[in-house]
């Protein structure tokens, strides 16, 4: 992904929302002093991608009739998108890594942590307080923002939680990235977020997330699939249980 095309990407979702950049950039600074001499080092997360199958799950309601598939696979790397990290906890399956804003399930986002997932940590103006109070409780982060990178702060692209674990798996060179849970549609799972007070601009941020998959379909590296009931221009809509044949 080139850092300048995202930036123009960024700059329509900043005016859409309301977001201010000066925010952004500011929570970006917090979250790399919190991680200054403890966040993990980018080939950490490498590892686990470059080359390799990736599952992405989201925490739309299609979610919890995969979970048994999820269960059974053994090549994939799984990375969650915040919310379903609760699912897969509750059903024994351990993510390889989380990607959060932290308006998650605090619980099972510190949970995942002491499990040794990884957790790709995301900063936005909003969402400072949260990072005060949960990143010094983890210990196995890496950092990322929406504006531009800095430090050990990192920047793959991606608006919200799914569609950032997307980008994550295509800038670091996956092989296939498989789709589940990722319905982007009009109904929000149970597992989305604790509380949802804003339906209409959960619905318009899922709107968005669909507009950058389809966007990075048109460059990714990466073979993708989609075992969603979504449709994403780019990514080839197959069965969840066709998921085992790429296993």
């Amino acid at each position: 992904m080139q850092l300048d095309l995202w930036l123009k990407w960024y700059d329509k979702i900043r005016t859409k929302f309301g977001y201010s950049v000066v925010e952004d950039q500011s929570s970006a600074q917090l979250l790399s002093e919190l991680l200054d001499g403890k966040d993990l080092p980018l080939e950490r997360v490498k590892e686990l991608v470059m080359d390799k199958n990736v599952l992405v799950v989201g925490a739309g309601p299609s979610l919890e009739e995969s979970i048994d598939v999820i269960k059974n696979l053994k090549s994939f790397t799984i990375i969650v998108a915040d919310g379903a990290t609760r699912a897969l906890i509750e059903n024994d399956i351990k993510p390889d890594i989380v990607v959060t804003d932290l308006d998650g399930d605090h619980e099972y986002l510190l949970k995942a942590d002491r499990m040794g997932s990884i957790m790709v940590v995301h900063a936005h103006g909003d969402n400072t307080n949260l990072m005060m109070n949960l990143v010094p409780k983890m210990k196995n982060c890496v950092g990322t923002t929406q504006v531009k990178p800095f430090h050990s702060i990192h920047n793959f692209g991606g608006f919200t939680d799914g569609d950032r674990c997307v980008f994550l798996a295509s800038e670091l060179n996956a092989k296939n990235i498989v789709l589940v849970g990722m319905d982007l549609g009009d109904k929000i799972g149970k597992y989305s977020k604790p509380h949802v007070k804003n339906e209409r601009l959960k619905i318009m941020k899922m709107e968005v997330a669909k507009e950058l998959l389809e966007w990075l379909a048109t460059f990714s590296k990466a073979k993708l699939y989609n075992a969603s009931p979504s449709t994403i221009k780019g990514f080839k809509n197959i069965p969840i249980d066709s998921t085992k044949e790429l296993d």
